[in-house]
């Protein structure tokens, strides 16, 4: 619902289609951000009820959809059931469909002959999801490995370092250190608030910008507040203009327990600051230990204030 990574990319797909003069028909949730964007002359947008992997109805919306249309090709981006429910949907209007898989967690053996036979390709974002999918039983020659990319970071939006210490209520000597993830358990919040007291100790300046919203995010919020880090951590909230923010933080941190990939890391090279993450799920083909960044084993949060202080 939000432009986090996989909406965010498919928000960039589209663009860069149209600009090789390609149209695209986005079909996208009712009140999702993607439904809200601005996109170019060749793309139109349909927002319908998609209600997740039980929406079995979502199987006559799509299909209804493509026969009005007539695309040539249907591509599919996992989750909320627009994977599976959505290739038996361009099967049954005899239409091609391929699929984006941003995720590494597993699916049940059974189901993987029965959801892949609906895809003539599958591109995977990291080498550690196309391994996954192999060892599950996808035929190797049905994938492709498509990294991720975000574009080059405009320097004429780029905001200066006084105006995120302005925005965010910081001193002028704080360290500042972000990470930016949906508030759910795997990206790890949980274990950055048990290494932010070690690291306030040794550096009574550091500041750490939560960005993002999600279920866990009232919990972190009290969490700091009974720990006594309410001085410490700001909580953002969700920030479309965040590539405009990166460059001016000392570092990201990015403790996820699993991870597709992460964007938000593609992001934080691009905007030249290191980062602190763990060696999981596709995290490891961007982040390269002591080269742009330190990895520390996944749930370790005092490897994590450890490695935060190195960089600090």
């Amino acid at each position: 619902m939000h432009l986090y990574g996989g909406a965010l990319q498919a928000s960039y797909l589209v663009g860069g289609l149209a600009a090789r003069g390609v149209e695209s028909l986005l079909v996208c949730p009712f009140g999702s951000a993607l439904a809200a964007e601005a996109y170019p002359e060749p793309v139109s947008v349909f927002a319908v009820p998609m209600g997740g992997d039980l929406d079995l109805p979502f199987v006559g919306r799509i299909r209804r959809l493509i026969k009005t249309h007539h695309p040539d090709l249907v591509h599919l981006h996992s989750r909320r059931g627009a994977d599976w429910l959505g290739g038996i949907g361009a099967g049954l209007a005899g239409v091609p469909a391929i699929l984006s898989r941003r995720v590494t967690n597993p699916e049940p053996r059974w189901v993987v002959p029965i959801k892949y036979r609906l895809f003539d390709r599958v591109i995977a974002i990291s080498r550690a999801i196309a391994e996954g999918m192999i060892e599950a039983g996808v035929p190797e020659d049905k994938i492709r490995l498509v990294h991720s990319a975000v574009p080059r970071p405009d320097p004429l939006a780029q905001r200066r370092r006084g105006e995120l210490l302005s925005e965010f209520g910081l001193p002028d000597n704080a360290l500042i250190v972000g990470m930016a993830a949906q508030f759910i358990p795997r990206k790890g919040y949980e274990v950055l608030m048990g290494a932010i007291p070690q690291i306030t100790a040794r550096y009574p300046t550091a500041r750490f910008l939560l960005f993002g919203q999600g279920p866990l995010q009232e919990r972190i919020r009290d969490r700091a507040e009974r720990e006594g880090l309410s001085e410490s951590v700001r909580f953002t909230g969700f920030r479309k203009d965040l590539a405009s923010y990166l460059g001016c933080l000392d570092l990201l941190v990015h403790p996820a327990l699993d991870e597709g990939l992460g964007i938000v890391l593609l992001e934080a090279c691009a905007a030249g600051i290191p980062v602190v993450a763990t060696p999981v799920g596709g995290v490891p083909e961007v982040i390269r230990d002591r080269v742009n960044g330190l990895l520390v084993p996944a749930g370790d949060a005092e490897a994590l204030a450890g490695a935060v202080m190195r960089l600090l």
